[in-house]
């Protein structure tokens, strides 16, 4: 009598081509997938599932999650992320037939960064509720944890949406905005 046994997926060997097709209990884990850039969309991401030791390709639909994106922040990912860059994608939750997850890219050495957190550390996105995790999970609350300081920074360092115009720019502004001024310029002009 021999053992019978039951092939479960792996991520290294298993080729998803749909969101749909990624078993719950890898997103459960948030285990993380490498992909390759597709494009970069309005609804998010499309990244073309590489398993490690198959090289077929399936587009999936990535969202940033815990992020939402300003134009400038789509236009500064369309740049960065550039098709056929490899990335891996830490699942988070689905919705539909699109992940919601962190993507990560390398930095061509050991390290690699979070394009989440980056957005959002240059003001490009502010953070949006990570929707799909229990909000009392421990997962739910060193994602917002990590994505709030990013904005914090941002915030801080006045980058993007924090923007403010110097001291010199709100006093001209004021000036050129106020009743005496514009009286002073009538009278000017017909002199």
């Amino acid at each position: 009598m021999g053992i019978i046994g039951c092939l479960i997926p792996s991520p290294q060997l298993t080729k998803f081509q749909a969101a749909s097709e990624i078993p719950a209990r890898f997103i459960e884990r948030n285990v993380s997938l490498r992909g390759k850039v597709h494009s970069v969309t309005e609804r998010g991401v499309e990244v073309e599932h590489v398993p490690i030791h198959v090289p077929v390709l399936s587009p999936l639909l990535s969202k940033h999650k815990g992020v939402e994106l300003t134009p400038e922040g789509r236009v500064w990912l369309q740049k960065n992320l550039a098709p056929a860059q490899t990335v891996w994608l830490k699942l988070i939750s689905r919705e539909d037939d699109t992940l919601h997850c962190l993507v990560s890219q390398s930095t061509g050495s050991v390290w690699s960064y979070c394009m989440n957190e980056e957005v959002l550390r240059l003001g490009l996105a502010r953070t949006a509720p990570v929707v799909g995790v229990l909000p009392d999970s421990r997962l739910y609350w060193r994602l917002q944890k990590r994505l709030h300081r990013a904005e914090v920074k941002a915030e801080r360092k006045g980058r993007g949406l924090w923007k403010e115009d110097s001291l010199w720019d709100r006093a001209s502004k004021a000036v050129w905005e106020s009743v005496l001024f514009r009286l002073m310029m009538r009278i000017f002009k017909r002199t």
